[in-house]
């Protein structure tokens, strides 16, 4: 079962998680599998991973759809869109929630074929934020170089920027802006789902403080919340000198830290509009929705707000729908098509 969470919570990801990731709420069903199409869930080496302070995994599982025609058709090459999945779950509980499969078996009877890859990376905090970090490993150029070579060398992909797409929902959403703005030269065309983390975060000294105060090892009891700032702190203000968290508190001398709350702004993907504008605009297609009802709809709307003031052509949506009720179909009635209209076959 997969319910909302509170407002607070909403400000990274509603989705269900499973009781070892300590969320208490029970995963998903396992997805159907339709006739034609093939999974696999190869373990893909990290090489931007290693190292990392946390102690992260650096094998990461990656879920692998495969189209109906892959196995009956060996000289055809497919589009690839990499989905990327949200805060405090994992990658094969996304795939699953998504029913990713059924979404690959729908598009394949409309007259186009993908290769969908849902990497996992999920971090001891909860998630990785899609950043580069000393401490938690760089998993925006995991994301960005070692899955799509990984993907490029083992799959019959077309292995060229014109036939890659990015997707990704909540932190994935987020992932979607920063990955993308950052590679553009990997990626064809972009579209977040009610993507989360868009302004820039800021801190009051008490919440800073409460953050500040929380025990190494009590982070999981903390609430999703609490959870979802530390995990963003270790990504956005790494402190290889400050253990056990190896990160930079947004509180210093009894005050919010202005070069902390910086570093945070520096991974905001709002705040990124204004000095990648070339990067935006060299996407063959941009396309963003969140739900009426999402508590993340205000900073969504900011950043469809601000590529529009930058003359950044992008499809935007608000839908009827909350955070969760209806991503899943919009993966397979607008997603995959936006991709099928744009990505090479």
């Amino acid at each position: 079962m997969l319910k909302s969470l509170t407002a607070t919570a909403a400000a990274l990801l509603a989705l269900a998680v499973t009781p070892a990731v300590a969320q208490n709420i029970k995963a998903p069903a396992p997805a159907v599998v339709p006739a034609g199409i093939t999974v696999e869930n190869p373990k893909v080496h990290g090489a931007s991973l290693e190292g990392n302070l946390e102690g992260n995994a650096v094998d990461r599982e990656v879920m692998v759809v495969l189209p109906p025609s892959y196995k009956t058709n060996p000289n055809k090459r497919y589009p690839v869109v990499y989905y990327l999945h949200g805060f405090a779950i994992d990658g094969r509980n996304f795939y699953d929630f998504m029913k990713v499969p059924e979404a690959v078996a729908q598009s394949a009877a409309a007259g186009t074929e993908f290769i969908v890859v849902v990497p996992d990376t999920l971090t001891k905090m909860g998630g990785s934020m899609y950043s580069n970090s000393v401490t938690t490993g760089n998993f925006r150029e995991f994301i960005a170089k070692d899955l799509v070579q990984y993907i490029d060398s083992h799959y019959r992909t077309i292995a060229t920027r014109g036939g890659r797409g990015l997707a990704g929902h909540s932190m994935g959403g987020y992932g979607t802006w920063v990955v993308g703005m950052t590679y553009p030269e990997v990626f064809d065309s972009i579209w977040a789902q009610s993507a989360c983390c868009v302004s820039p975060r800021t801190e009051t000294v008490e919440s800073a403080t409460a953050m500040a105060g929380v025990p190494h090892d009590k982070v999981d009891g903390s609430g999703f919340g609490m959870r979802a700032g530390l995990a963003s702190a270790v990504a956005w203000a790494p402190n290889p000198q400050n253990p056990p968290y190896f990160v930079d508190f947004p509180i210093k001398d009894g005050a919010v830290d202005p070069l902390v709350i910086a570093k945070w702004a520096n991974n905001s993907p709002l705040a990124m509009v204004a000095s990648h504008v070339d990067a935006l605009k060299s996407f063959d297609a941009i396309g963003a929705d969140v739900g009426d009802k999402d508590g993340l709809i205000r900073d969504d709307t900011m950043i469809h707000e601000e590529l529009a003031r930058f003359g950044i052509e992008h499809d935007w949506a608000v839908y009827e729908g909350d955070h969760v009720s209806k991503i899943g179909q919009r993966f397979a009635d607008v997603v995959l098509p936006f991709f099928a209209k744009h990505l090479d076959k």
